[in-house]
């Protein structure tokens, strides 16, 4: 079996660094507060019972605690974030503010806190939403705006639909800010049907079905004691329409439900996708930074809620606190009613089918549980009330005043303490740690973040709950041989995506665990391939992954393992040399190994031809009409080629080595390339080679494949090099390769 996995979704924001506050003087180096890569930051507000903020308690009212031990506090301060009139000219850019005077240590734990004053960072994020909702969301978003609450302040306009679309860059200038709320708000998304309601049609004529049927039986029965053959064939084609018709219905069923739950993955997938790409350009930020997020209720299927956890993380790693909105305001029925009536329903239903049928546990009754379940984490009670709590913020909900729920949030951005503290844990095994706060004055309400993955800093980038014991397994573990991984990374500088690179990994799936199923008939395997891009510095700029959750009928077991994973993702990288740590990583084993290879990522001109990787082949296969039609990096005419990833060439099984490269010659090229291929070992020519490419075809590259015999070379590492080029410029890419006996 092979898998190839596309990249789904790319989405990036361009922030400037936020260093200073206007009016005040840049700091020296010495001032400012470091935070080192395994130091947590924790924002806390806290509000006495009348929901005023308290802004003079000292550090040793603070208890903070990290999966039940106690930490000790490095830094505390109070930031005051006073409102200042907005900007009503074209915005300053957020690095034209200067930072303030920095938190004081808690070396006297006892000391009030000092008091700081920085600019916040807002993001307004609008989910999809019906034409009502997104009614209520304009009055509250333009309120935001007119009231001033954002004075002072940057604020991003977001809207998510099938992808993050960035409707105003961070800005301070209210009138720009209210033309992208009602932009944000005045468009059309996408819409997702329930198909509850039909469901429970389907139910209700399943139920009249029944009762029509055991009807025309036992008419059927009667008429036959009493010798009236036509009533009988009467009743029993009565019964047989009614079975029938009972069928189509469960079929029609079966589709709603399959169809509504791709529907939910999809809508679900593209919400977390979207947070996520918000939340990580503001890691580096200084201070407080807050989501406004305006949707009808978070969806999260089982499928989705695996990927929930990384949002929790990522925001507060990133010192982001969410403030969800119910978007619906002051709902005629809530979410568990539409629940409790389809439960009864399908239950009904289910103790009318008991008698004729038995119980074996496994009909509509026991699916009505189950979509209870689900339908009740649809509520925004438990999605949008999850994401705020566990972020720091709160959920507004059951109100048309949106507005005046944005007043509070506003309240909670203008006032907060910041702590900082080094977990007394140095393990960083991946897992999720639980932060809780406690203070002295039991009078008081604290609102703060409620935790985050146990993983070395990755830089800007957001770690996924099954990346996390993957790369923590790969720091801090013994990487071992036990999972054969090999890979490659590969760049293909075309003109329009000159950073664009590959990585390629395979690995046999007999290599990863198998368990069987809790029904006995099904196998399932939980493991990971992740790709961490690393510059000479050796700090990750780029984080690819899969998740690999297969499962199967337990009969095709054998025949499972013995196939392989391959997984292929693209990046677009600056240029530049790489290291790239490819990780397959067993869950259930915690087995762990690393396959590490480099990657150049050459400067390119329109005056200079472009040269991809020189890609040594391991096998072709025919593509489909179809397929032919679709350009991508490895297609060759009629073929997809497959690179070899790292393994010995044997030259019983070869007699010739195979290899592809794509060139792009400079614009306004009108001549012909010249092509040189080179074998060296250790420095020293064995072999060489020239000619001529062919005309580039109608996009402009050249894709050119050609083999050398095998027959001449002993066991041994080699290097091929190729050249390109005319008589003024010219450009070359090395490979090296293994041959075998």
């Amino acid at each position: 079996m092979k898998q190839m996995v596309s990249l789904l979704l790319a989405v990036g924001l361009n922030l400037s660094v936020l260093n200073c506050i206007s009016g005040q003087t840049p700091q020296s180096q010495d001032d400012v507060v470091r935070v080192r890569t395994n130091e947590v930051k924790l924002d806390i507000v806290v509000k006495d019972k009348k929901g005023r903020p308290v802004k003079d308690l000292t550090a040793s009212d603070f208890e903070v605690m990290e999966d039940g031990v106690s930490q000790k506090i490095q830094s505390f301060t109070f930031v005051n974030r006073e409102a200042s009139t907005p900007a009503s000219t074209v915005p300053d850019t957020i690095a034209d503010k200067k930072e303030a005077k920095p938190a004081e240590t808690a070396s006297n734990p006892t000391a009030p806190a000092r008091t700081r004053t920085t600019p916040g960072i807002t993001a307004l994020v609008f989910d999809r939403l019906s034409p009502e909702a997104r009614s209520l969301a304009k009055k509250a978003g333009l309120a935001y705006a007119q009231e001033g609450m954002a004075g002072g302040d940057y604020t991003g306009v977001f809207r998510i639909d099938q992808s993050l679309n960035t409707i105003q860059p961070f800005t301070d200038n209210m009138e720009l800010l209210r033309v992208a709320v009602d932009n944000a708000t005045s468009a059309t998304g996408s819409t997702y049907a329930s198909t509850a309601q039909r469901g429970r049609d389907i139910a209700d004529r399943n139920l009249a079905l029944d009762s029509q049927i055991a009807s025309s039986v036992s008419a059927a029965a009667g008429a036959g004691g009493g010798r009236d053959s036509a009533g009988a064939a009467a009743a029993g084609e009565a019964a047989g329409a009614a079975a029938q018709e009972q069928t189509l219905l469960q079929m029609e069923a079966h589709i709603n439900e399959q169809f509504e739950a791709l529907e939910r993955d999809q809508q679900g997938f593209a919400t977390i996708n979207g947070l996520l790409a918000v939340i990580q350009p503001m890691r580096n930020l200084p201070g407080r930074k807050t989501i406004i997020f305006f949707s009808e209720g978070l969806k999260l299927p089982t499928s989705v809620q695996a990927k929930f956890p990384s949002v929790i993380s990522a925001a507060n790693r990133a010192n982001v606190s969410i403030y969800t909105i119910d978007a619906a305001g002051l709902r005629i029925e809530s979410s568990a009613a539409e629940s409790a009536r389809e439960l009864n329903s399908l239950a009904s239903q289910r103790l009318q089918q008991q008698g004729r049928r038995g119980d074996r546990g496994e009909g509509p009754y026991m699916k009505a549980l189950e979509r209870n379940e689900e339908l009740l984490t649809f509520d925004p009670r438990s999605g949008l009330g999850r994401l705020a709590d566990q972020t720091g913020g709160f959920l507004i909900r059951d109100t048309n005043d949106l507005a005046n729920g944005l007043r509070r949030i506003n309240d909670d951005m203008h006032g907060y303490y910041l702590v900082t503290y080094t977990p007394t844990n140095d393990d960083y095994n991946g897992k999720f740690r639980q932060i809780s706060v406690k203070l002295n004055h039991q009078s008081f309400d604290v609102q703060a973040r409620k935790g985050y993955y146990a993983v070395e800093s990755v830089g800007q980038l957001p770690v996924l709950d099954y990346e996390a014991p993957a790369i923590a397994a790969a720091r801090t573990g013994n990487p071992s041989k036990a999972i054969a991984i090999n890979g490659s990374a590969l760049s293909f500088p075309e003109p329009s995506k000159p950073g664009l690179s590959l990585v390629l990994a395979e690995a046999p799936l007999s290599a990863f665990s198998f368990s069987q199923g809790s029904d006995d008939k099904t196998y399932n395997t939980d493991f990971a391939i992740v790709a961490l891009f690393k510059d000479q510095s050796q700090q990750i700029v780029q984080k690819l992954s899969q998740h690999y959750a297969l499962n199967g009928p337990l009969e095709k077991l054998n025949e499972a393992k013995k196939g392989d994973v391959l997984f292929y993702r693209e990046a677009q990288l600056p240029p530049g040399k790489y290291q790239v740590d490819m990780i397959a990583y067993d869950a259930p084993t915690g087995k762990v190994s690393v396959r590490k290879t480099s990657l150049e990522v050459p400067s390119t001109s329109e005056a200079q031809p472009r040269l991809s990787s020189v890609a040594v082949l391991r096998r072709a296969e025919q593509l489909t009409a179809e397929e032919q039609k679709r350009d991508q990096p490895f297609r060759f005419g009629e073929l997809l080629v497959y690179p070899n990833l790292g393994e010995a060439v044997s030259k019983s099984q070869a007699k010739q080595l195979a290899f592809f490269f794509t060139a792009w010659p400079p614009k306004g090229f009108t001549g012909t390339l010249k092509v040189s291929t080179e074998i060296v070992q250790k420095n020293r020519s064995l072999a060489k080679s020239s000619g001529q490419l062919p005309a580039a075809d109608a996009s402009g590259q050249i894709k050119y494949a050609s083999s050398f015999p095998l027959d001449k070379f002993q066991p041994g590492a080699y290097e091929l090099k190729v050249t390109i080029g005319d008589d003024s410029n010219s450009v070359s890419r090395s490979t090296s390769f293994m041959v075998a006996p």
